[in-house]
């Protein structure tokens, strides 16, 4: 476990040259894609290529594939993410040399200093309603700078350095990193719990969430889904606080309420309207009451951070998704198959629901890859009733990240508690066995759903290679 950050946020300049531990992750190649824009000298490494450390290097920075002490080289700081542990050999190295060692969330807040921040917090949907009022700023002129923990599906970056003077975050609770933000405007999408590695307790991650809020700027603002429980809760503690709380969503309570939702395959409506007036018809071009809620909540950040209420309404409309959050990655024998970040219970019930509601008359199978040991083992129940919902699931093992194995803890756990019968609920352990797996299982007309935070991402293209020899031999498929 990396120690947080103590001590002041320190200014671009005065981090002088940025070593980068793990590079290619999401969040890590946002950072270093501005501070590459702003003029640092940027080095990194990651276990593996990729396109990211690609366009890295094409962007300036010197980047490495694999973890060596002499990759550090002459950097002034060195930035680790949670991903990272402490025996790394160039983390050794830093802590040895005595550099500077930051966590992500430390060197982000250093390239956000100068800037409003408008910081988008919450246990699920924080990528996408980053992304949708990242993109909602950009076309009404405000020209902002992002940082994103995915990639936008329209330009597959999820950085970008603006002109304006404001700056949409994606702020990551999982380590309690977020309280190193000084937000001017914060949104909070739900609050449940999760990462409880880190937390512990449900009741430690909505305190840190509480400690979120009262790290808002004076006089700054605070926005939630009203809701959600947790974070209607959060409301209801912040308004002793020295900020302006305003909620969303379809209860009547709220400060902008949601009305008339309607979802199909191509996209949802839907429309806004608070005390003073109503906004007018919504159309977003990604499905499920979930983005419904993330585009209402981008939209009200958006006019507190000045933005005209039309425009952001226009603006909206081209969010075209982020990749790995209900990502249609290819069709074949007529089998859709549809790629997801999902990797809580609450998120996976929620994206089979958005499947169902474009999947027509055909059947959902969910292809489900546990992530971490510790939530699987926290939340085997909650994960088997999610996967219930869908009409066939297939449970991997468990993909690791950052944790070690426990005895006992791996995929059966999960299958244990689907509520299907027992031939429609399968434990594939061996990764390279599932993708004919999950195409002997696929018809004309299902909508195969890959779901996950590790590489299970990687069987929909295989699925769809395999559905498509089939049809071609002739086959059944």
């Amino acid at each position: 476990m990396i120690v947080p950050h103590k001590g002041e946020i320190e200014s671009l300049h005065r981090l002088g040259r940025v070593h980068f531990v793990g590079i290619g992750g999401a969040g890590m190649s946002v950072i270093a894609r501005i501070m590459l824009s702003r003029g640092t000298a940027v080095t990194g490494s990651d276990a593996k290529d990729s396109r990211t450390l690609d366009e890295l290097r094409a962007l300036g920075a010197t980047v490495y594939v694999g973890h060596e002490a002499t990759q550090v080289g002459d950097a002034d700081t060195v930035v680790i993410s949670t991903a990272i542990r402490e025996t790394n050999p160039e983390f050794v190295e830093a802590r040895d040399r005595g550099l500077r060692v930051l966590p992500r969330a430390a060197a982000l807040a250093s390239v956000m200093l100068g800037h409003r921040v408008a910081a988008v917090a919450g246990t699920h949907g924080k990528t996408t309603t980053t992304s949708m009022l990242a993109i909602a700023l950009r076309h009404c002129g405000l020209d902002p700078t992002f940082a994103i923990g995915g990639l936008l599906a329209d330009s597959g970056v999820g950085a970008y350095d603006g002109t304006g003077d404001v700056f949409v975050a994606e702020a990551d609770e999982s380590d309690g990193s977020f309280l190193l933000y000084t937000p001017a405007v914060a949104v909070v999408t739900n609050v449940e719990p999760d990462h409880l590695d880190h937390y512990g307790t449900p009741e430690a991650v909505e305190a840190a969430f509480a400690d979120f809020a009262r790290r808002i700027q004076p006089g700054g603002t605070l926005v939630t889904c009203g809701d959600d429980p947790g974070a209607g809760a959060l409301a209801r503690t912040a308004s002793a606080l020295d900020v302006t709380v305003v909620t969303y969503g379809e209860h009547p309570a709220n400060d902008l309420r949601i009305l008339d939702i309607e979802s199909k395959e191509g996209g949802s409506s839907f429309e806004l309207a608070d005390d003073e007036q109503t906004y007018g018809r919504f159309w977003i071009r990604v499905p499920g009451h979930h983005n419904v809620l993330n585009a209402s909540g981008a939209f009200l950040a958006g006019l507190t951070v000045g933005a005209d209420p039309d425009c952001l309404r226009t603006g909206l409309t081209e969010y075209a998704g982020v990749r790995r959050r209900f990502d249609l990655i290819g069709v074949a024998a007529d089998v859709r198959v549809v790629d997801d970040y999902s990797h809580h219970p609450t998120e996976v019930a929620v994206i089979l629901r958005a499947a169902r509601e474009v999947v027509g008359s055909g059947r959902v199978i969910a292809v489900f890859q546990p992530h971490l040991y510790s939530r699987t083992r926290i939340f085997a129940k909650e994960f088997g009733s999610a996967l219930g919902l869908a009409d066939e699931a297939v449970v991997m093992d468990v993909y690791a990240a950052r944790e070690d194995p426990e005895p006992g803890v791996d995929g059966s756990l999960i299958v244990k508690e689907v509520p299907l019968p027992g031939d429609r609920v399968h434990f594939a352990a061996d990764w390279p066995a599932v993708p004919a797996l999950v195409a002997s299982l696929a018809r004309p007309g299902d909508l195969v759903m890959t779901i996950g935070a590790g590489d299970v991402t990687q069987i929909g293209p295989h699925v769809l290679e395999l559905l498509g020899t089939w049809r071609a031999r002739g086959g059944e498929g």
